[in-house]
């Protein structure tokens, strides 16, 4: 009986979804002011052409999205259907972004603060959260994930500040 129990715990153990955290952060300058940020930053069309990889960005309810995404991490390429869920909205000064995502590579979620602070003629945006990867993406590594992650934030917000 006691062999039992140590196999279904050895059982239960192998089932837990592999993994890794990291966080994520980011400081974006805009050379306009921060309503006009604000407002780019709420414009689902200007997120969707500035995303890396979106095939699909389109509403699912009031600052709820539904998004598909196609991302290549080192030998393995997949396609990421998700949610992104705007919340604790602050005009002009903050909200938050909730995403969820599952693909065949595996599984994305994460939780970021965006916050904007005026800084004379331009608007700062800093970007600070959490993201959690699963499955065959988690086992290349937090290194490369993180860098990937670091590389497509850079992009996005580059592609947006282009826009202004």
């Amino acid at each position: 009986m006691h062999y039992v129990l140590k196999a279904e715990a050895a059982e239960r153990r192998s089932l837990k979804p592999e993994g890794c955290a990291m966080d994520i952060t980011g400081t974006y300058t805009f050379n306009a002011p921060p309503d006009r940020v604000w407002a780019l930053l709420m414009d689902p069309a200007a997120i969707a052409s500035c995303i890396p990889g979106c095939d699909r960005f389109e509403p699912d309810g009031e600052d709820r999205y539904k998004a598909t995404l196609t991302i290549g991490l080192a030998a393995i390429t997949g396609t990421y259907e998700g949610i992104v869920v705007i919340t604790d909205k602050s005009p002009h000064s903050s909200y938050r972004l909730t995403v969820e995502g599952q693909g065949k590579p595996g599984f994305v979620k994460g939780d970021v603060t965006i916050a904007l602070r005026a800084e004379g003629a331009t608007t700062v945006v800093d970007v600070k959260g959490t993201v959690q990867t699963g499955g065959m993406i988690a086992r290349l590594g937090q290194r490369l994930i993180g860098n990937v992650s670091k590389m497509m934030q850079d992009r996005f917000f580059s592609c947006l500040q282009s826009k202004l």
